[in-house]
């Protein structure tokens, strides 16, 4: 609900009244079983209920970001840590629902961090092609005294036919500064050179160190405790699917994956049983109508963090 907040702080807050209005846009599961739409929806209920409901191989790209296995508090919602083979078995439970709603030429990234990283790409393993392992630096999170902070996070890229799937590296391409710029024949070779300064479009590998996790002075904030960058899920929108495609994402949170889909020009689909977190995930698409812009994606092209000029934001990006 909203409270008062200091003057830069843009974190997402709701209304009594938009509380009422978003909930209002939801799917629950009996208007699912009466024949409700699905598509650009955010389902409010159980994954493990609604997964049955829709049809098979409906998805384009599926994004997957489950509880990891760590103890949280998902707005009243416990996860508890568990072995790692209790946790291998909980992702044996929904996996395969998830997977069969892939299309044959369809693409899967599903997240993780170092802890629970194993079990995730034996369960994966056992229904898609992997294709890589994505690790993206994720500068945010407590030290610690005896151990190395903990400041990665994994994504494991797979899809259903390793010889038929859509990858377009174009879209995906880092623009990144040229510290010594080299010349042949007087000209530069590699890179652009501009007033704003000396660039090269770089190929994306699978190490990303130019994400910046949300904080209380971006719009794209909320309290969700496991919020993903907009930036993060852009890029496997745009490297994975194409304009018009449906994007599902079975564990929702607050949104993000809807909220880029829409604002890239795909469907989505999105299942999220806490009701808050869907009427965030609402705001946010309703604000995503007005404002499609990205954080350190501007006019089509992904920029290095922190590589600020007068064309991009005036905020880390």
């Amino acid at each position: 609900m909203s409270d008062k907040k200091a003057l830069r702080n843009r974190t997402l807050t709701l209304s009594q009244t938009e509380q009422k209005e978003f909930s209002a846009r939801l799917v629950s599961l009996k208007q699912l079983a009466d024949g409700a739409s699905f598509i650009d929806k955010t389902i409010n209920a159980d994954a493990m209920k609604v997964l049955p409901m829709l049809p098979d191989a409906f998805a384009d790209l599926i994004i997957i970001d489950p509880p990891y296995n760590l103890s949280k508090n998902f707005n009243g919602t416990k996860f508890s840590a568990r072995s790692e083979g209790d946790y291998l078995e909980y992702l044996r439970e929904w996996l395969p629902l998830v997977v069969s709603k892939l299309k044959p030429d369809g693409s899967l990234y599903l997240c993780g961090d170092w802890k629970c990283t194993a079990a995730l790409q034996t369960a994966l393993s056992e229904h898609l092609h992997i294709l890589n392992r994505i690790t993206w630096q994720r500068e945010k999170g407590r030290g610690a005294m005896h151990n190395w902070k903990n400041s990665m996070e994994d994504i494991w890229f797979a899809v259903a036919n390793s010889n038929d799937y859509f990858f377009n590296v174009d879209a995906v391409k880092l623009r990144r500064q040229v510290i010594a710029p080299y010349h042949s024949d007087g000209k530069p070779k590699d890179w652009e050179e501009t007033a704003d300064g000396n660039y090269r479009m770089t190929c994306p590998s699978n190490f990303w160190d130019d994400i910046c996790i949300p904080f209380w002075s971006m719009p794209e904030n909320t309290d969700h405790p496991t919020q993903k960058p907009e930036k993060l899920i852009a890029k496997l929108i745009l490297a994975s699917s194409e304009k018009g495609d449906i994007i599902f994402d079975p564990f929702l949170g607050s949104g993000t994956t809807s909220v880029v889909a829409k604002k890239l020009g795909r469907h989505y689909c999105g299942i999220e049983e806490n009701s808050e977190y869907c009427c965030w995930a609402e705001k946010r698409l309703m604000l995503a109508g007005h404002d499609t812009s990205i954080q350190g994606y501007t006019g089509g092209v992904f920029w290095e963090r922190n590589s600020l000029n007068k064309h991009k934001p005036t905020i880390a990006n």
